[in-house]
């Protein structure tokens, strides 16, 4: 005899199969949607912008106003800019000079960072005369203004074999048209290892120099202080560095670099005949790379 489930009892089993279906049909929709939905992604970390703190040590008015009219070839800002110079950190300059750059670092860094000259020891005997009188010119600049600024170094090495303090201490190392002057005196890869050395891994090395025409030979670059970008960057990575940018801030198409005093036959050093005068102005100063070197993490 066939049986039969009562309605009740029937219409009861197939409500509940119904809902498990719908249930796991859900089930499945859900995941579907949340393998298809982006995955979630941290917010972006925006380095802190220091445009203004920059711009304002570039237009401070403890700048000599001869440093300022050179601004148009010097470019600081774009410059300092694209190495990545920030306030809280501790930037070292090789051989300043009158310190051109350093009235604008020194105040910039003064508040936050630390801002140290690297300078020929001038305690060393039988140096050029030029070396001591740069020195003596910082030194008063800088006691001078305490005000403006603050409590720069001044740190001397010695020539024949650099060192610019501890090692890992730095966070940038800038040098601004120095390079060509170890490439003729023959101790560049010292120098650059001891950039090396002195940075904080992933610190930054900063180099501005006078740019020769790709393939130009070795004598001839000692000869006219200009130097190809592919020695430059030679000398970097022997020493560990890696390339990591470079900017165009510093060119200038005019300049041919090919001078009878080379690159000093321009401005400033203008070492050449007063009759030509305004045909050297009118090119301004030289052409220059600006490279961006890593030291690696």
């Amino acid at each position: 005899m066939k049986r039969t489930l009562p309605v009740v009892l029937l219409s009861s089993l197939i409500s509940v199969a119904l809902a498990g279906c719908a249930s796991s049909a859900d089930t499945t929709t859900e995941a579907a949607a949340a393998a298809a939905a982006p995955a979630a992604t941290a917010p972006a970390v925006t380095a802190p912008d220091n445009s203004a703190a920059l711009q304002a040590a570039i237009a401070g008015s403890v700048r000599d106003p001869r440093n300022v009219a050179r601004d148009q070839y010097r470019h600081p800002r774009e410059t300092l800019a694209f190495f990545g110079v920030a306030p809280q950190q501790t930037v070292i300059e090789i051989t300043p000079g009158a310190g051109w750059y350093s009235e604008i670092l020194a105040p910039y860094l003064k508040d936050g960072g630390h801002y140290v000259a690297a300078v020929w020891d001038d305690a060393i005997a039988g140096q050029p005369k030029y070396r001591y009188d740069l020195n003596k010119t910082l030194r008063g600049k800088f006691a001078g203004n305490a005000t403006a600024y603050g409590t720069p170094e001044v740190r001397v090495f010695d020539p024949k074999a650099p060192n610019f303090g501890p090692a890992g201490s730095a966070d940038t190392v800038l040098t601004f048209r120095n390079a060509h002057n170890w490439v003729s005196d023959g101790n560049a890869e010292a120098y650059f290892k001891a950039f090396h050395d002195v940075l904080k891994p992933g610190g930054t090395l900063g180099v501005v120099d006078h740019r020769a025409k790709p393939g130009t030979d070795l004598e001839a670059q000692k000869k006219s202080g200009y130097l190809t970008e592919a020695l430059v960057i030679q000398y970097a990575q022997g020493a560990g560095f890696v390339l990591e940018e470079k900017s165009e801030a510093n060119a200038n198409a005019k300049d041919t670099t090919d001078h009878p005093n080379g690159v000093w036959t321009l401005p400033p050093v203008n070492r050449h005949d007063a009759a030509d005068d305004a045909k050297y102005k009118a090119i301004g100063e030289s052409d220059r790379m600006t490279l961006r070197f890593r030291k690696a993490k």
